[in-house]
């Protein structure tokens, strides 16, 4: 478990130093872009205007929008476009658990994170498997 940890923040150490070298968003890591588009499934959260989002990587999202009816497609398979909360820290987060994964840890670790969304588009009324 301790061998986990360190590793764990070793790598965060080395992707830290490195998060800046990046100047041109083509050459951006997927996981350190702010805006993304994803496809998956849409289903209601806990709270309110809380929803959870399940790309079809298997990635799991918290979502939100202040623009796009959401409640609308609980249910639905859609595509989604939105802005990713803190970018820059989630990916270095998802940058460690591939990390990790190379070194044989956590190897069914998958992309999570917080996301408002900026457009909406049904692909299916219903989520698919």
């Amino acid at each position: 478990m301790n061998l986990k940890i360190v590793t764990g923040l070793i790598a965060l150490f080395m992707f830290a130093g490195t998060a800046g070298l990046a100047t041109a968003q083509d050459t951006t890591k997927t996981t350190h872009k702010k805006t993304r588009t994803l496809t998956g499934c849409l289903q209601k959260g806990e709270d309110a205007n809380e929803y959870n989002f399940t790309a079809k990587d298997g990635g799991t999202w918290e979502i939100k929008s202040d623009s796009v009816k959401l409640d609308e497609h609980v249910g639905h398979t859609v595509k989604i476009v939105g802005v990713v909360s803190n970018a820059m820290a989630h990916g270095m987060k998802e940058d460690t658990k591939e990390e990790m994964k190379e070194h044989g840890m956590d190897k069914h670790a998958k992309e999570s994170g917080h996301m408002t969304v900026t457009k909406l588009t049904m692909v299916s009324d219903t989520c698919q498997k």
